[in-house]
């Protein structure tokens, strides 16, 4: 039977997330075989801050070394394409085109969010319909709404990556898992913290989840020329300018001296 091994790459979050994982078998004998041997996979997860870069290369040595593999082993090059930190993307995307460059291998892009939802469900095979929903700063979330089809045995997605303010987030109308850091983020407005059968904030951008999801990627042929390879950018605006700062400022202390005014005036006319 046929070996299949898939390196996954996330710096999308303040962790540096990588995985080797190697699987017998391809996607007709697995479907086949309920009773399949699942694949091995060695990970390293490691909250790094703003330089992931710099642990990356390390550990995806390591990871080799750990497996008794080499780079030459390898057969597609995962990462999570995004949404997330615009700095952390673009490492993972170096990185995953570089290697693929070096091997001419393909590339499979895993949604950061989808990565969520295979999170979620690898935790509790029960979480079929999931909204992920991950803390994009600013005041706003990135979300998508998946639901898990077992005849095709891959996720639908049924609301693709968005960004919203978390009162605007739509909620699916079955019971549904919430997955990822919002809800921790955002409490309780966020309208999905209630409605929510089950909310797990540990279904976070992960490379097994993501390798789990490229495999599947990868089988049915959803990968892409290493110069294809790019971010999911949702927001197109990392940050305001000085400018947009100090007018916000400005407002604000506006609208503060006339709520003061306006209540100066109320004791006045009582």
């Amino acid at each position: 039977m046929t070996q299949t091994v898939l390196l996954a790459l996330d710096t999308s979050t303040e962790f540096c997330s990588v995985a080797l994982l190697s699987a017998v078998g391809g996607a007709a004998s697995q479907a086949a075989d309920p009773g399949r041997t699942e694949p091995r996979i060695w990970a390293r997860h490691e909250q790094t801050g703003a330089v992931s870069s710099t642990r990356l290369l390390p550990a995806i040595r390591e990871l080799f070394d750990e497996a008794g593999l080499t780079l030459a082993d390898c057969h597609a090059i995962a990462f999570g394409s995004g949404p997330g930190s615009f700095t952390g993307l673009r490492t993972a995307t170096g990185v995953a085109q570089g290697l693929a460059f070096g091997l001419n291998l393909p590339v499979v892009p895993v949604s950061t969010l989808l990565a969520c939802a295979e999170s979620a469900r690898l935790r509790d095979p029960s979480a079929t319909r999931v909204l992920a929903a991950l803390d994009a700063r600013m005041d706003e979330i990135y979300w998508a709404d998946y639901a898990w089809d077992p005849a095709l045995g891959e996720w639908r997605t049924l609301q693709p990556a968005s960004l919203d303010a978390p009162e605007r987030l739509v909620l699916p109308d079955v019971p549904f898992t919430l997955a990822g850091n919002a809800a921790a983020a955002f409490g309780a407005r966020l309208p999905a913290v209630a409605a929510a059968q089950i909310v797990d904030s540990e279904a976070l951008p992960h490379a097994v989840p993501l390798a789990h999801a490229a495999l599947r990627a990868f089988r049915a042929g959803r990968t892409v020329a290493a110069d294809q390879a790019a971010p999911e950018y949702i927001r197109d605006k990392v940050a305001q300018t000085t400018a947009e700062r100090m007018a916000e400022k400005a407002a604000k202390a506006e609208q503060a001296a006339r709520l003061a005014h306006d209540a100066h005036q109320g004791e006045g006319r009582q």
